[in-house]
């Protein structure tokens, strides 16, 4: 078995002495392009933490936030790794598109458009300084960071309307089945002495959207090679969200029933939020499981 010998032209570095940034980047220009972005949007963020993430509906923002950097971090050896090949012409035109964005956001106070802006300047950089196998390479990132993005009040109110009324019967349904005294006008359910408003965060297109976008997560974690696997998973998120949000309301109802409605609007009702996701991610699994007997697919991982 014949020795390999380490590159002459660039020798491995020991694990953790990697470099923070790609070649070509001198710490200066790194740092210039770190300090402006941070001016452009730590307002942002800050107004985003005030007011939307603040909510239960959109409380989903800052996690999101935090692992697309993390999913961005990690991706930083393979970007330095890469042979520069800059566009700037497409660069410069998403560079503009990107500030026309953040400052039509800010001057007319539609937080979505600056959020937005945000993932269009980050594919600008790439493409001004590395080229587009830089974009290809953290492209998951980039469109993980789509879900931070604060969805329309009028979508959300026309979608999450129906939805909530969907899972409210269903929920009454299968309560009144199994011998609860559970009445249902709309989305106000009666269960005994006590009556339930089912909220936007309980049953609505918020909840559903954080759901599809743990889904997406879990797609690039493992890192599937069959595109018909991936998008039949996707697409099955949108029932298992459904179905998540159904348990959610009626572990709520079964609570406010047998301890009274305090219990119910207390802490349980918190943790009845990470009942949701933990009754998501095992619906993800098992639908998985099953996709694996007609759709069998190995991760790129395993494949190396």
């Amino acid at each position: 078995m014949a020795a390999v010998r380490p590159s002459a032209v660039e020798p491995a570095l020991p694990r953790g002495r990697e470099p923070l940034w790609p070649a070509g980047f001198d710490a200066i220009t790194f740092g210039l392009l770190a300090l402006g972005f941070l001016l452009l949007y730590v307002p942002t963020y800050l107004e985003l933490s005030r007011t939307i993430w603040a909510s239960d509906e959109q409380g989903h923002g800052p996690i999101i936030l935090a692992v697309s950097a993390w999913l961005l971090y990690q991706k930083r050896h393979v970007v330095a790794a890469l042979e520069p090949r800059p566009q700037p012409v497409p660069g410069w035109a998403l560079m503009v598109l990107a500030m026309a964005m953040f400052a039509f956001g800010t001057s007319q106070h539609i937080i979505s458009s600056q959020v937005s802006s945000q993932i269009v300047l980050i594919a600008a950089l790439l493409l001004i300084f590395r080229g587009p196998a830089a974009l290809n390479a953290v492209w998951f990132p980039l469109f993980f960071l789509i879900f931070m993005i604060p969805l329309p009040e009028a979508l959300v109110a026309a979608v999450t309307a129906p939805l909530k009324s969907a899972v409210s019967a269903v929920a009454s349904h299968l309560l009144y089945v199994i011998g609860y005294p559970v009445g249902r006008s709309g989305v106000l359910l009666t269960v005994g002495p006590y009556q339930l408003l089912v909220a936007d965060a309980c049953a609505g297109l918020n909840s559903m959207f954080t759901l599809e976008a743990l889904g997406m997560l879990y797609m690039n974690l493992m890192n599937y090679t069959s595109v018909r696997r991936n998008v039949a998973l996707a697409l099955l998120l949108i029932p298992i969200a459904f179905c998540a949000n159904i348990v959610r309301v009626m572990i709520l109802v079964l609570v406010t029933y047998h301890y009274g409605d305090a219990a119910g609007q207390g802490f349980v009702h918190g943790f009845a939020g990470i009942v949701l996701f933990m009754v998501a991610l095992m619906l993800m699994l098992v639908t998985d499981k099953l996709l694996g007997l007609f759709m069998p697919a190995h991760s790129r991982a395993a494949a190396r």
